[in-house]
């Protein structure tokens, strides 16, 4: 039965995206989100010179699409991890969803020497039931030097 409603949902969210090629959004500052005519729901748009660049998370079809998330200070991987799943954590609530809702995550180490600190921090923080994960060493780093960079597809609340 689960793996039907995974299905039924991603069939809906695919069909979604077919809808939506070729349209854009502009972000709403007062609100910090906004929805353009097909659904879609944005969070924290990202400008450049006041043209939207990115969003930290995106909303359609039932589903939460977070934006990679980083720690841009000093710090050891621990820290790092740990920063980075709060942070996607803050992006997921903003969107109506939580880190329990999570299907799948990437993540992208700057060392994969990193690999066992990073998972020791990593577990646990997505309930009983955790998330597919893909996990790969950058070649040059993480943009910002953070030592880990996260994003992760959710299921939204309904």
């Amino acid at each position: 039965m689960k793996t039907q409603n995974r299905r039924s949902i991603f069939k809906k969210m695919f069909a979604g995206f077919l809808g939506i090629a070729g349209t854009s959004v502009a972000a709403n500052a007062a609100t910090n989100s906004s929805k353009d005519v097909h659904g879609k729901e944005v969070f924290n748009v990202t400008t450049d010179q006041d043209v939207p660049l990115f969003s930290g998370a995106t909303k359609f079809a039932g589903m939460v699409f977070v934006a990679g998330k980083g720690a841009h200070f000093e710090g050891e991987i621990k820290a790092h991890t740990d920063h980075v799943l709060k942070e996607l954590e803050k992006e997921l609530i903003a969107a109506g969803s939580s880190m329990e809702k999570v299907l799948k995550v990437n993540v992208y180490l700057a060392d994969l020497n990193d690999y066992k600190q990073m998972n020791e921090v990593f577990k646990g923080r997505f309930g009983a039931h955790p998330p597919v994960r893909t996990t790969v060493a950058t070649y040059g780093g993480v943009p910002g030097n953070s030592l880990v960079e996260m994003d992760c597809i959710a299921i939204a609340n309904s």
